[in-house]
């Protein structure tokens, strides 16, 4: 499991104060990126060997609000592999309560054709 914190921005929050919900989408990739970056299998290498990651599905569901300037640690755990595609589970919390819990749905291509996931990357994709 890693664990990635994020500070709320003032302009990722609605006129009522709150953080605004598309932001957990955001809050949810940037935490994916970075536990990519500290697994050394981070974007920019991947995409120079021509591999992508497209989104199949994600989910959030909002437990608290969250208001500028509170920090929320996401922590990010792979949650499910198959053959081509593999998921991400989520959970944000802000001190100790869980303000979202949530789910994205990848899956490798290279040159526009599915990657067999752990014929590619094998380490990446260890589930025990």
């Amino acid at each position: 499991m890693n664990e990635y914190i994020h500070k709320v921005k003032y302009y990722e929050c609605d006129r009522m104060g709150i953080t605004h919900h598309s932001n957990y989408i955001r809050i949810m990739e940037e935490a994916r990126v970075d536990m990519l970056d500290r697994l050394g299998y981070g974007f920019e290498k991947m995409e120079a060997e021509g591999v992508v990651s497209p989104v199949m599905e994600v989910k959030c569901q909002y437990r608290k609000p969250t208001t500028f300037q509170d920090e929320i640690r996401v922590e990010i755990h792979l949650k499910a592999v198959s053959v081509f595609k593999f998921t991400y589970g989520y959970i944000g919390r802000k001190g100790d309560d869980i303000v979202f819990t949530g789910e994205s749905t990848h899956y490798l291509t290279e040159n526009g054709r599915p990657l067999k996931l752990r014929e590619r990357y094998p380490k990446l994709f260890v589930t025990d």
